[in-house]
């Protein structure tokens, strides 16, 4: 039986590990490396998915946790799956719940079978396990599911990333067999091990001799140096195999998505885009803006004179600045479009250094304008 989501390589840039391909789902074929919009309960935050298509957003996500707990797997299948319940007729990933049992409740009990804890919004009694996990998603009829996992914080000792790392691979291979209809809904495996490069190999080849469609890789970007996240992305993405696609998850500022290309990624997502945007913080070529500044109050440029986006084309940095200090949801819709679209579009950009082999020559010139290269530069 052939998967539901394959990965086709086009080219691998002659001076990085960075690859040029396509994602080809049940519901349409994306280049990749590509930067994927977060809709955790089924809508990325104020956007409605006309002006997704218009920016050139491709795979959205959706989150197992939310949507289990409200509306409920259950009228999401009766709707006739995520795709329709949420007028989406492009790629959906779905992640597993995991981050969010471990994030939100403060109360959880692991075990082998899975992790009793407490629902974040009323305290009710829940238990979660891999099989749950891929019965909400199967109902849910994502393109690509995630396997249960555990994602541990940052630091953790070297003993109990190895119990969490291994008790991980065994939840990969439950999810594995789990799944109901992998003709149509493709399962990606979660490479765990944290800044331990032997715990990765391990994890990467426990993953890897269960031959899943694609893989993800855990446990990064939770409050470890860029310098580490680096060094461990440049040791794992070579053990993954390379006709398949590699997802680097919760991943979204930009000096990150060009690092994270360099070494092999295809995938992002994170809500950084979306969450910053309703604080009044825009992405630009010269860096973040924040438009709440009286600097701007009478400031009749766009956000971004370098963009074209359709907000930059239409409103100027005063107006939104307005929108924005007035509690306006408008304006929270202007800065969070614009700041999907400066991603989207970067991704493009990074596509087409990886054509010319010019990648590491964009990331310098790019971030020299946004300021990554000032001793002082902070990331978001």
């Amino acid at each position: 039986m052939s998967a539901a989501v394959t990965y086709e390589l086009i080219k691998t840039e002659k001076n990085t590990g960075a690859r040029l391909g396509r994602l080809h789902t049940p519901h349409g074929t994306f280049e990749t490396p590509m930067f994927m919009p977060v809709g955790t309960q089924a809508t990325v935050k104020t956007m409605s998915p006309r002006e997704l298509k218009e920016m050139g957003a491709g795979v959205i996500l959706s989150n197992t946790y939310h949507l289990w707990l409200r509306p409920g797997e259950e009228i999401v299948e009766e709707a006739g799956g995520l795709h329709r319940f949420m007028n989406w007729d492009q790629g959906i990933l779905t992640d597993s719940g995991g981050f969010q049992v471990f994030s939100l409740s403060k109360l959880r009990d692991i075990s082998e079978e899975g992790v009793h804890f407490r629902n974040h919004l009323n305290g009710e009694k829940l238990f979660l396990t891999p099989e749950k996990s891929i019965a909400i998603q199967n109902a849910l009829g994502s393109d690509i599911m995630m396997a249960f996992d555990e994602c541990p914080p940052y630091p953790c000792t070297y003993d109990y990333m190895k119990e969490s790392a291994e008790r991980t691979s065994r939840w990969a291979e439950r999810c594995l067999r789990a799944n109901k209809h992998p003709e149509r809904q493709s399962l990606f495996g979660i490479v765990q091990g944290g800044g331990y490069k032997d715990l990765r190999k391990q994890s990467a080849a426990d993953l890897t001799s269960l031959d899943f469609p694609g893989y993800a890789i855990g446990g990064l970007s939770v409050g470890e140096p860029k310098e580490t996240m680096n060094e461990i992305l440049a040791f794992t993405t070579p053990l993954l195999p390379a006709d398949k696609p590699r997802y680097l998850m919760g991943v979204g500022s930009p000096d990150s998505l060009i690092d994270g290309a360099i070494r092999g990624i295809d995938m992002f997502d994170c809500v950084l885009p979306t969450r910053i945007a309703r604080n009044g913080t825009c992405m630009t070529e010269h860096g973040r803006l924040v438009i709440r500044n009286a600097k701007y109050a009478r400031d009749f440029r766009p956000i971004d004179e370098h963009c074209d986006c359709s907000v930059c084309r239409s409103y100027s940095r005063a107006y939104i600045r307005h929108l924005v200090k007035a509690n306006e949801t408008f304006g929270f819709r202007l800065t969070t479009y614009h700041n999907l679209y400066f991603l989207i579009k970067l991704m493009k950009r990074v596509r087409s250094a990886i054509l010319e082999d010019r990648l590491l020559e964009f990331k310098e010139t790019f971030f020299e304008s946004y300021g990554f290269n000032k001793p002082d530069a902070k990331n978001f």
